[in-house]
């Protein structure tokens, strides 16, 4: 897809320079494709007539799009109001003869519905997409239709470099929702903060999580950081996830006697904070105790909690466990979940952190880590029995971006091969995506869970690279992107196709 600069530029060139005149059907000056993206001029009307005249041309509008302050500012019709609430504010009546306008043209989106989880209901109400996004990219997502963006929050609760402290008073939070809502994206944090906290950050993964859970000193600065994230994710117009710490739960389920959260301690009252008093302190009552922070300080915020495969102390993807008993590792991960007692909202899951071939190459893994038809069957598998059993939707998380297609993919420093983009999102039968829209999956979220793997940017700064192919990967590069430009391509075909609806 273009730039975001390059579509601005082109958009402020046709406000001055269009000398066409429109029909009085379309109220828009210039070509509506049946599916694409269009340049045109409005010559005045409301946005529902605006919309209404382009179908007549042929075009179903997906959205979209005006510029403010240097901004993208869009509209998406059947979605619920905080997607549209900044056009609404900055478009309260008429949009204006001559202002140009950015449409997106594809199928109809589908109707909204009611999900598992109460305040999951704003959520979209189809299998929609989503990557990594540092603070200032979310005009830039929005155009490129990402329906979510995700951060990382992380640096450890009691070392001075957690994320409290990247802005004043932890304000990173509360502009990084607001960039969000102004275009219509859904904010996803994930909160990876206990393990970087001290005593623990020195140890191994699983030691040092055990030492950070059992400090009462490191508990109480524990829970008023993420109160303080509470604070500052109140209020907003669009639905605020936070996705509570990855890898946590799996090493403490390994902890556990009886798969029963109660039998693992963490200091929950004994830290002092004063909204805990009276919860148990044990791995049940840490849960409670981010459900009761939320519920106190920001009650329309969802909560991921994450399952990981391993947890249950084997990993489906390595074992290849036959199909009852990946339904027997699904009942523990789910009876584990259920031993919290927490009302959490959503549930997260992830294929790996990390791509493929970059595992094969920096971890001499002999290439376990490549997943073929069996693994995505297994784990869809796992997934819904897991949704089925806490009935709650789950959204996968981290997607490897690499592929075995574009040239730019030789398994260099940020340009590692992986086929998970592949099998999701270029599968003409849809039959992949629908596996797991069928076990629950709501969202796909991609990006990288560590330096050098592939990025759908260009993080490794070398523009547009086109190597020779080293396993039949020929295609070309479309874009300075280290993946070639080929997951936002998918992407974008993908939604102007029409997103899998969750009906």
């Amino acid at each position: 897809m273009r730039s975001i600069v390059a579509v601005a530029a082109a958009i402020a060139l046709l406000a001055v320079a269009s000398t066409s005149t429109a029909t009085a059907q379309t109220a828009l000056l210039g070509d509506l494709p049946a599916t694409g993206i269009a340049l045109v001029t409005s010559t005045g009307g409301s946005t529902t007539a605006l919309i209404e005249g382009a179908a007549t041309e042929g075009c179903s509008v997906r959205s979209m799009w005006i510029t403010v302050s240097g901004r993208f500012v869009g509209f998406s019709p059947g979605r619920p109001e905080f997607v549209n609430a900044a056009w609404l504010r900055e478009v309260p009546g008429d949009v204006p003869a001559g202002m140009p306008l950015l449409v997106v043209c594809g199928a109809d989106a589908p109707p909204p519905s009611t999900s598992a989880s109460p305040r999951a209901d704003g959520l979209p109400n189809a299998l929609r997409i989503g990557m990594a996004d540092a603070p200032g990219g979310a005009s830039a997502r929005a155009a490129e239709e990402f329906a979510y963006r995700y951060q990382y929050l992380a640096g450890g609760v009691n070392t001075g470099n957690g994320w409290a402290n990247w802005n004043p008073d932890g304000s990173f939070v509360s502009n990084y929702i607001e960039e969000s809502e102004d275009v219509g994206i859904i904010p996803v944090f994930t909160y990876y903060m206990m393990r970087q906290s001290a005593p623990g950050a020195s140890m191994g993964e699983s030691e040092g999580n055990l030492a950070n859970v059992a400090d009462s000193a490191t508990m109480r600065a524990y829970f008023e950081d993420l109160r303080l994230f509470f604070q500052r994710a109140t209020g907003a117009d669009t639905p605020v996830i936070l996705h509570v710490e990855p890898d946590l739960w799996g090493y403490l389920q390994q902890r556990s006697s009886g798969n029963d959260a109660s039998t693992v301690d963490v200091r929950v009252a004994s830290s002092g904070v004063p909204e805990l008093a009276g919860l148990p302190d044990t791995l049940a009552g840490f849960a409670q105790a981010i459900v009761r922070l939320r519920d106190r300080y920001a009650p329309d915020v969802l909560l991921g909690y994450h399952v990981s495969v391993w947890g249950t102390g084997t990993d489906i993807a390595l074992a290849d466990p036959s199909n009852a008993e990946v339904d027997r590792l699904a009942g523990s991960a789910a009876s584990f979940y259920q031993s919290l007692d927490a009302g959490f909202d959503l549930v997260f899951g992830e294929f790996s952190d990390r791509d493929a071939a970059f595992k094969e190459a920096q971890y001499g893994d002999g290439g376990a880590s490549w997943w073929d038809a069996g693994d995505f069957a297994r784990f869809a598998r796992f997934l819904d029995g897991i949704v089925d059993e806490v009935d709650l939707p789950a959204v996968l998380w981290q997607i490897p971006l690499g592929n075995t297609t574009m040239r730019a993919m030789n398994n260099s420093w940020n340009h590692y091969q992986d086929n998970r983009v592949e099998w999701l999102l270029d599968d003409p039968s849809g039959a992949h995506l629908r596996a797991y829209r069928d076990a629950g999956v709501i969202a796909l979220l991609f990006g990288r869970g560590a330096d050098g793997a592939t990025c759908a940017c260009d993080a490794a700064q070398d523009g547009r690279t086109d190597p020779p192919a080293i396993n039949g990967n020929t295609r070309a590069s479309v874009s300075a992107d280290d993946d070639g430009g080929y997951f936002k391509e998918r992407v974008r075909e993908y939604e102007q196709n029409g997103a899998l609806s969750l009906e």
